[in-house]
C-alpha cells in the first residue's frame, strides 16, 4: 500500500470517503449527525489539504491506483498556559478506510505513517476522539496503543 499527502485530484476520492464515515455516525447518533451528507465540501477539502498545519494523508492500493483505500486528516496543535507543559501534538481529526477495503490492515498502514510524519515533526503525542457506541473504532485505536486521555460527558435536553 502505498500512503502519501493528499493533493487536489484526491478530492473527488476524500468526499467519497466522507459520505461513509458520516453514515457511520449517524447510525450511531442520528440526532446529531445526518445521513448522507459530509463533513467538508469539496472547496473546503482543497483548503485543508494545501495548508500544512491541516495534513491529510491517504492511501492506494500502488502510486498508479485511482480508488482510495483510506484517508486521515489531521491538525497540528501546541497545547499551553500557565498549567500545562508546553507540547505538540497532531490531533487525529479524522480517519476513514473504505467499507470495501476494511480488514485488510490499510487503517494500520495509514496510521503507523501518520505515527512518524507526527515524529518526525516534533510532536510530543497524537490525540483523536471517538464517539461512544462506534465499537469497531475504540478496538482498532486501542490495539493502535491509544489510551484514554479525558472523558467527553452530555446530558441531551
Amino acid at each position: 500500500m502505498f500512503v502519501r499527502r493528499a493533493v487536489t485530484k484526491d478530492v473527488p476520492e476524500i468526499a467519497r470517503l466522507l459520505y461513509q464515515v458520516n453514515n457511520v455516525h449517524a447510525d450511531i447518533r442520528p440526532d446529531l449527525f445526518v445521513h448522507g451528507k459530509r463533513k467538508y465540501t469539496d472547496e473546503e477539502i482543497r483548503i485543508i489539504i494545501k495548508d500544512d498545519e491541516t495534513p491529510v494523508f491517504v492511501c492506494y492500493e500502488d502510486e498508479n491506483s485511482n480508488e482510495l483505500l483510506g484517508y486521515c486528516f489531521s491538525v497540528f496543535e501546541k497545547k499551553h498556559g500557565h498549567s500545562l507543559q508546553p507540547v505538540k501534538t497532531l490531533y487525529l481529526d479524522d480517519i476513514c478506510v473504505d467499507e470495501k477495503a476494511r480488514g485488510k490492515h490499510v487503517g494500520t498502514v495509514i496510521f503507523e505513517h501518520v505515527k512518524e510524519f507526527a515524529k518526525k515533526n516534533g510532536c510530543y503525542d497524537m490525540t483523536l476522539n471517538v464517539w461512544e457506541g462506534n465499537d469497531s473504532a475504540k478496538a482498532f485505536y486501542e490495539a493502535m496503543g491509544f489510551k484514554v486521555l479525558k472523558y467527553g460527558m452530555e446530558i441531551v435536553l
